[in-house]
């Protein structure tokens, strides 16, 4: 017997591979500096800590509606009407165990075998695995570090077929860390409006941008869905927590695949949730102010080592840098750094073809730890032929 059919076009999450060669490599005693893993470093908001406790203590532990506890999708209404002045109605949020099912549940409702959902390359290296599940089939388009990695209208325009569903967008962007400005969002708009097609917006990196302001995409249409959680910005990662804002003609469809495959979201998660939005500005903010701090720091070092970096990121955690006058197997470069100079990084490759060349830098670390890993990355490449 094998494994389904489903999975043979579903491949390796690289980055997990390499943290958890990293776990070996620790219990064996060597000292490895972690700036492969997109995950916050700092501990969740206290008064989510408080709301959490009070909510087991209440017992407020039992299934909450499948759509999601009323109390939370109010919040994430409110929030994006203060946030982007959106109007949101409640009705039309799923809350999920985190963006990953949210994912699930949209490329299910959304694409019919055979369907195409355009996305960029690189991407976030789960993205084509998700429409691949469904049967769909993810069309790239490549997007160049001369652009700031951001789409263009005309090459979106060439991959658009009948067969075309959806555009999908990750702004601020894992694993560039660029932000797309408004007028390419408005742009991008046009396109889908001109061709009946939908915009799928993952803003799981809203609230963490250091230059200028990350846009929703309901601020410019509501022929769309955002994809957007708590793991990011409010450092709730093992909370999983996500939410998905849909049209109303589909939330019927998911909510009876979440009530099917998921029941609800976990109940005490939901209510900590209503505490992040309402009473985490101070926490979030520091975390912002401290995360532009490293930011600065990483690009600076990164430029000084000859690591290619034409237009400097200001979202998320991520320094997407030019490694092909070291390597054009950003896959082995990696692991052999990881390897001899014990820092762990993402080889560009895990994010499609055109990262091929790349390595990904995640700045979610302290500030001592990644200047002894980038010491140790400069030894490394001193010693290069």
């Amino acid at each position: 017997m094998k494994p389904a059919k489903r999975c043979e076009k579903i491949t390796p999450f690289i980055v997990m591979e390499i943290m958890e060669k990293i776990h070996k490599m620790e219990a064996s005693g060597i000292d490895v500096i972690h700036m492969e893993i997109g995950e916050p470093d700092f501990n969740v908001p206290e008064c989510v800590n408080e709301v959490s406790i009070e909510a087991f203590l209440g017992n407020e532990t039992h299934y909450t509606h499948s759509l999601g506890d009323i109390r939370l999708r109010e919040a994430i209404s409110q929030y994006h009407k203060i946030t982007y002045d959106t109007t949101i109605d409640p009705g039309h949020i799923l809350v999920t165990s985190g963006t990953s099912p949210a994912m699930l549940l949209l490329f299910s409702v959304l694409v019919n075998p055979g369907d195409e959902i355009i996305i960029s390359d690189p991407h976030y290296a789960c993205y084509a695995n998700f429409i691949n599940y469904v049967q769909g089939i993810p069309v790239t388009v490549p997007v160049f570090e001369e652009e700031g990695f951001v789409y263009t209208p005309e090459a979106i325009k060439e991959k658009i077929t009948p067969k075309t569903r959806g555009i999908f967008i990750n702004s601020p962007s894992n694993p560039t860390g660029n932000v797309i400005p408004k007028e390419r969002m408005q742009q991008i708009v046009d396109i889908a409006d001109a061709n009946n097609i939908y915009i799928i917006s993952d803003e799981i990196y809203h609230g963490l941008v250091y230059e200028g302001h990350e846009h929703s995409i309901y601020e410019f249409t509501d022929k769309a869905f955002v994809l957007n959680g708590f793991s990011k910005l409010f450092a709730m990662t093992g909370l999983r927590l996500g939410y998905l804002i849909a049209p109303p003609e589909f939330v019927r469809a998911l909510q009876i695949l979440q009530q099917n495959f998921f029941i609800c979201a976990n109940s005490v998660a939901q209510l900590s949730g209503v505490a992040a939005l309402k009473d985490a500005h101070k926490e979030t903010q520091e975390m912002r102010e401290t995360y532009n701090k490293r930011r600065i720091y990483v690009i600076d070092r990164l430029k000084k080592m000859g690591l290619g970096i034409t237009i400097d990121p200001t979202g998320a955690f991520y320094v997407f840098a030019n490694a092909k006058h070291i390597s054009h197997d950003s896959y082995a470069l990696a692991f052999d750094i990881l390897e001899k100079a014990h820092v762990g990084v993402t080889p560009g490759i895990d994010f499609g073809e055109n990262g091929e060349g790349y390595l990904r830098f995640s700045y979610a670390n302290s500030m001592e730890n990644l200047k002894t890993g980038l010491d140790r990355l400069e030894g490394y490449l001193r010693e290069l032929p």
